[in-house]
This record gives C-alpha cells, sequence and structure tokens, in this order.
C-alpha cells in the first residue's frame, strides 16, 4: 500500500492523493485503524433509555462496523455498556429495546449480574476451568455531551479533553433542554468518499462559491478555524442583522456576533450549534464509493429556526452533496495526483489529512 504523507507545515504540504480514495485497500485499513479506535456517537440518553431497567441494543457503525453492543440504565449503577454477543456461543442477547430486570441468552439460558459479572450457565457444573473472566460481558467506555452519549469499544482518543474543548464556548448553553425534532431530521445517501464529504465540511472556502444564502449570513471575511486534538472549531460570524448566540459574561467570543459554533470531532461526527439549537451530522460509510450522513436536530428554540447561519440545511445539504459528488468523479482520473492546501482556509482539512496518514502508518 502506497505511504501516505501530509507535511506538518500546510505551506508545503500536499492532500491525501486520489488513490487514498480509490483504494478498497484503504477503505478497509480505515475501518480497522480509524474507526475501531474511535467514539461514535449514539443521541440523546433522554431518548436512548426512557425508564430504568431499560435495554437498548445498537451498532457501532451501522453498515460499516457493526459491532453489537447495548447500552442500559440500572437503578444502582447508572448507565452501562456491554458487548451485545453471549460468551457462550456468540449469538446476541438482546434484539429488541424495551425494559428487562435480566442480562440473559435466550439461546442456553447463560445470564450475567447487571455489572456483567457471569451469573450462572445451565448444565455446565463439570466444565474444567469454568468460568473465566472472558465469560464476563465486555464493558465499552462512554461519555456525555450534556445528555448526548458517546461510544468506544477499543478507543484511543481521550474524549473528555475533546469535550471539553466544545464546553469552552458551547458549555453555557443548556443542552439539556434541547429536544430532538424528527420534522428536521433525516438521512442522505451520498455518492462519495466518507472522507471527501469531511474535507468539504472542514474548510469554509467554499462557501462564498457554493452556499448563496449561507454566504450571505456570515461575514466570510472573519471566518475562523481553530484546531485541536482530534478535533476542529470552525466559527462563523453574522454578517449583520442574523440571528446570533447571547453569549455570556466571561465568554472567550464575549462581544462578537457568533451565528454558528461548527465542531467536528474525528472522525466522522459534526455538531453544529446554532441559536435554535444543535444539528449532528454523522458520516457512516457504506462503501468507497458511497456514504450515508445522518442529520439529526435538537430544538432549543424553534422562533429562530429559519433565520440566521441555521436556517435552510436542506438546502446547504443538497449544494455540499454536488459538489462532493462532483469531485469524487473527478478523483478517478489519472489525470489528478494530488492537491495542495490553502493556509489561510484550509487549515481543518491539512489536519483531518495528517490524521488519516498517521492512522495508516500503523500508530494507534
Amino acid at each position: 500500500m502506497e505511504n501516505f504523507h501530509v507535511d506538518e507545515d500546510i505551506k508545503k504540504a500536499e492532500t491525501l492523493p486520489a488513490t487514498f480514495y480509490r483504494s478498497d485497500e484503504v477503505f478497509e485499513l480505515l475501518k480497522e485503524r480509524v474507526f475501531k479506535s474511535s467514539y461514535q456517537w449514539f443521541g440523546s440518553l433522554d431518548d436512548l433509555l426512557p425508564q430504568e431497567s431499560y435495554v437498548k441494543p445498537l451498532l457501532f457503525v451501522e453498515g460499516h462496523l457493526e459491532e453489537p453492543f447495548f447500552i442500559r440504565k440500572d437503578a444502582k449503577l447508572g448507565l452501562t455498556c456491554f458487548s451485545n454477543v453471549c460468551t457462550h456461543r456468540g449469538n446476541l442477547i438482546f434484539h429488541h429495546e424495551g425494559v428487562s430486570k435480566r442480562i440473559a441468552c435466550g439461546y442456553h439460558g447463560r445470564t450475567w449480574k447487571t455489572d456483567g459479572e457471569f451469573k450462572l450457565m445451565p448444565e455446565f457444573k463439570d466444565v474444567e476451568g469454568f468460568p473465566r473472566s472472558c465469560d464476563h460481558l465486555k464493558s465499552f467506555q462512554t461519555a456525555q455531551l450534556g445528555p448526548q452519549l458517546f461510544v468506544g469499544i477499543e478507543p484511543n482518543i481521550d474524549i473528555e479533553n475533546v469535550l471539553s474543548k466544545m464546553n469552552e464556548r458551547i458549555g453555557f448553553l443548556p443542552l439539556n433542554e434541547f429536544k430532538f425534532d424528527p420534522s428536521q431530521s433525516k438521512d442522505y445517501l451520498v455518492n462519495c468518499h466518507w472522507a471527501l464529504y469531511c474535507d468539504n465540511y472542514l474548510e469554509g472556502f467554499h462557501i462564498p462559491f457554493v452556499h448563496e444564502d449561507l454566504n450571505a449570513a456570515l461575514d466570510y471575511g472573519s471566518y475562523t478555524t481553530e484546531l485541536f486534538e482530534k478535533g476542529s472549531l470552525q466559527i462563523g460570524y453574522s454578517s449583520g442583522g442574523e440571528e446570533v448566540f447571547d453569549l455570556p459574561s466571561g465568554h472567550p467570543d464575549e462581544g462578537k456576533a457568533v451565528a454558528a459554533y461548527y465542531y467536528w470531532l474525528f472522525p466522522n461526527m459534526m455538531f453544529n450549534f446554532y441559536p435554535w439549537g444543535l444539528s449532528v451530522n454523522v458520516v457512516r460509510p457504506i462503501s468507497k464509493n458511497k456514504t450515508r450522513v445522518l442529520f439529526r436536530s435538537y430544538v432549543w428554540d424553534e422562533s429562530k429556526l429559519s433565520a440566521g447561519a441555521g436556517a435552510v440545511l436542506d438546502k446547504v445539504e443538497r449544494e455540499d452533496e454536488f459538489v462532493v459528488e462532483g469531485v469524487q468523479k473527478g478523483l478517478q482520473s489519472h489525470t489528478y495526483k494530488t492537491g495542495r492546501f490553502s493556509p489561510t482556509r484550509e487549515q481543518g482539512v491539512h489536519h483531518f489529512h495528517r490524521a488519516l496518514a498517521y492512522c495508516l502508518k500503523g500508530s494507534r
């Protein structure tokens, strides 16, 4: 496989080459070296687990890295998260969500305590060296941004540091009051490589050329990008007369007309905060040529939905799709090898490309 390298100095660096997006081998390797070691977002705990003893079976990256696990609300332990695979013969323990006082496999009756420790197994009294440590359920790590849940199966990311960086700007918002709005939520199928979709999100460079309405709402000249470990923040400032955040005293952006905070978390999650609430975008790979993008909206102030940078999100998405699908087609050409970065406008893309190249070298 090609040895991908992206120079640390953005003024000297070249983008990841077209072969990165065309390679089946790279696509599969990214699954193991990027997604397996990531955290993924799964929604608001209030929606996922509405009452005690409630169990919700989930897949880590549906359609791509389908590691089964379940979350459960326990009266004593609180939130727990375990592998949903029976340690006897590999059957799924929970097939459907709902209230369950017990954790038990319906295949041969193996059961576990609510903390995941092995409890009992019929017809196993003569088995030597049993139970072993691997007969307990494997627990997975969780983290929260307000009520929003993240899960990692083998993470190598300091998720608390990432979330603390987000809270520096959006910690003043009452995230527990944000309510899921299905009418503002949908899935999009995009004919492009998943990383290409992220490339597009990670720069505001294209806004004046692609998004007429969004460009009218934002002051492109003051648009900024800030980088941090495993993530980045793009700040969109109002061009004037648009909806902006009412920032509290002492806030890092106090006195500024902030219309949107666009957070990206490595490798595939976007958290877009607007005065009306939060739009979460999760990019899920299907193949090297096809991607599913989940849009999930959590509304705080419905009266602000139709104004500012957070308006007409469906139109903005369609415009982005047109562009990235065009790039996907262009990258199949053998005349294009690689490009260069704008030092002033593409810091986020450079940051992302360096992280991907690092993972492909086998570093974890």
